[in-house]
């Protein structure tokens, strides 16, 4: 079980920043607010689209994942056929800027990531 120590990180199994990881650290999460976050509400097929390469499966995973976060709400419309929107919860909407930051950042220092890198496979293919 850990512990906080004045002075040293704490990274246990109940710290903040892994439970945040463990649901922004994948692929798709961080994508698909920041989606809503200029689109507005979208229906699944929307979204789908959009993003063009996730599967049905993972979108959906996805999605159930922010929803029960409290992240994204899901609005069912009891019509023929049946529609479900998404939106951005309130939340939701309090991380945007935080990633809009991180979007930032990786903007203004791609190139030099890029440059690393294509450095290093360089590197790797010279060893013997």
């Amino acid at each position: 079980m850990s512990k906080k120590t004045p002075g040293k990180i704490w990274i246990g199994e109940s710290c903040p920043i892994r439970q945040v990881l463990d649901r922004f650290g994948d692929k798709w999460s961080i994508l698909i607010i920041e989606l809503l976050s200029h689109e507005g509400k979208m229906r699944f097929s929307e979204i789908a689209h959009t993003i063009g390469d996730i599967s049905q499966k993972m979108l959906t995973v996805t999605l159930r994942s922010l929803e029960s976060d409290g992240l994204i709400i899901r609005q069912f419309y009891p019509e023929i056929p049946p529609r479900v929107e998404y939106e951005l919860s309130d939340l939701g909407r309090s991380l945007v800027p935080h990633i809009q930051q991180l979007t930032n950042w990786g903007q203004e220092h791609m190139g030099k990531i890029m440059q690393n890198r294509k450095r290093f496979e360089e590197k790797q293919q010279r060893k013997p």
